[in-house]
């Protein structure tokens, strides 16, 4: 199978994504600048969903991009993955009406790692379809970005239920480490 179908779904589920996070944005009332400060935590919030969205869908592009075909199992691994990036805006949302609260912040952190081992899961499903000798099989053999996110994200959660802000930094750590496309995908497609 050629992963056309895929790739237009997945696109199309990440925008509804971005779309939801964005109308949870309620306008306030009123128009000086004051008013919008009860709304920090949310757009901060909304901000780091944002970048963690575009991210996923960057490295996803990229990935079938270097893969060749699809099978069931590739189609069962995206739609896990597309089920935790639809979980999202419920965790980004309540994490930023309760102020980086700490129980928010740990649910917030087991989505964003569901994420990544769902994005794990579907990355090995690939290789395994292509072989290991593959454009994304060599592209991927250093899997340290990888692990340093997995142990933060874990930090992550555990640390939030006694200092939540710095469990959000070291999400926001994560985001920075992947905020540009995975260059070892990109090398080997050129």
């Amino acid at each position: 199978m050629n992963s056309g179908r895929l790739e237009a779904f997945s696109d199309g589920v990440i925008a509804i994504i971005i779309t939801i996070m964005v109308l949870d944005l309620k306008v306030p009332t009123g128009s000086d600048f004051e008013t919008l400060k009860p709304l920090i935590f949310k757009f901060l919030s909304y901000i780091m969903s944002f970048i963690y969205v575009a991210i996923y869908w960057n490295n996803h592009h990229h990935l079938f991009q270097a893969i060749e075909k699809v099978n069931g199992k590739t189609l069962w691994s995206n739609l896990m993955l597309l089920f935790f990036l639809s979980l999202i805006p419920f965790t980004s949302a309540w994490m930023g009406e309760n102020d980086f609260d700490k129980n928010p912040v740990a649910l917030y952190g087991f989505n964003l790692l569901m994420c990544a081992l769902s994005w794990t899961v579907l990355s090995k499903i690939s290789i395994q379809l292509e072989g290991k000798n593959s454009k994304i099989g060599q592209a991927m053999k250093n899997q340290t970005k990888e692990i340093i996110s997995t142990v933060l994200y874990i930090s992550g959660i555990v640390l939030s239920f006694f200092f939540p802000v710095i469990s959000v930094s070291l999400y926001f750590i994560v985001a920075l480490m992947w905020l540009i496309p995975d260059k070892r995908i990109e090398k080997k497609l050129i």
